[in-house]
């Protein structure tokens, strides 16, 4: 069973989203109904979640505040009546981008997409709680990467980061070589030593010697300057700065 939550703020879009995905998903469970940012976030924490359908402005923000504070890597569709946030969207786990009013084909095609794309994780959040519950008890000492035909191994503490892109999830090494791995974010940071790394963000999980500093940025965020440098800015979200200051500190 697929579980999925609706974050809408127009209580007659919501019931039109639930009675469309209740024709033609009939075996998806809906989980829950968020109206706001706050709403999602604590929802998030409660109701094991394998697809979010959520409208870009909400009464109190835009949504996108919610990866912000809270990294997830869950597919998102997502629907507005504008389409000027289009790119910040597919930068997210996004599968699809929806305009209002939602025709009945296009989220059908968009839900075929979740299923293509994700057909090879685990079919149920209670399986994926197994998992993340072995994954944490053992921690990783060593990697297993491929190169065309060849396969190697390489060590965890010659790790600088991992980040994910375009769905990919990549280790990139203190030498500067990349390879693409087959776990999620979520999955390794239950199975990396805590002492050593940190989820930066909702895209970067870093090892502590691969930070040179950190600097103040706008919204009280933090930007972080690696080395080797990062293919992408990360920027660490207002809520996790404490957090990671005590990780620094080695208080956390």
């Amino acid at each position: 069973m697929t579980n999925y939550l609706i974050v809408e703020d127009e209580r007659f879009a919501y019931e039109e989203i639930k009675r469309m995905m209740k024709k033609i998903r009939p075996d998806y469970q809906l989980v829950g109904w968020a109206e706001s940012v706050e709403q999602t976030l604590l929802l998030l924490k409660q109701a094991p979640t394998d697809l979010m359908i959520v409208d870009i402005r909400l009464s109190d923000g835009l949504s996108f505040e919610i990866f912000e504070q809270c990294p997830v890597d869950i597919p998102i569709i997502f629907t507005t009546a504008y389409d000027e946030y289009a790119i910040k969207a597919f930068k997210l786990s996004s599968i699809d981008y929806l305009l209002k009013p939602i025709e009945e084909n296009d989220l059908e095609a968009a839900l075929s997409k979740f299923e293509r794309n994700y057909s090879l994780r685990p079919a149920t959040s209670e399986y994926k709680q197994l998992e993340y519950g072995y994954l944490s008890t053992h921690k990783k000492n060593r990697f297993l990467v491929q190169t065309g035909d060849n396969f190697q191994y390489v060590e965890t503490s010659d790790i600088a980061f991992f980040y994910s892109e375009d769905r990919y999830t990549y280790l990139h090494l203190f030498s500067d070589k990349r390879y693409i791995i087959n776990y999620t974010l979520d999955q390794l940071e239950g199975m990396l030593d805590k002492n050593d790394f940190f989820r930066v963000s909702r895209n970067c999980i870093s090892n502590i010697k691969a930070i040179l500093k950190s600097s103040r940025y706008f919204g009280s965020r933090l930007k972080l300057h690696f080395q080797p440098p990062c293919p992408h800015e990360v920027l660490v979200s207002r809520s996790r700065v404490s957090d990671f200051l005590k990780w620094i500190d080695g208080i956390l």
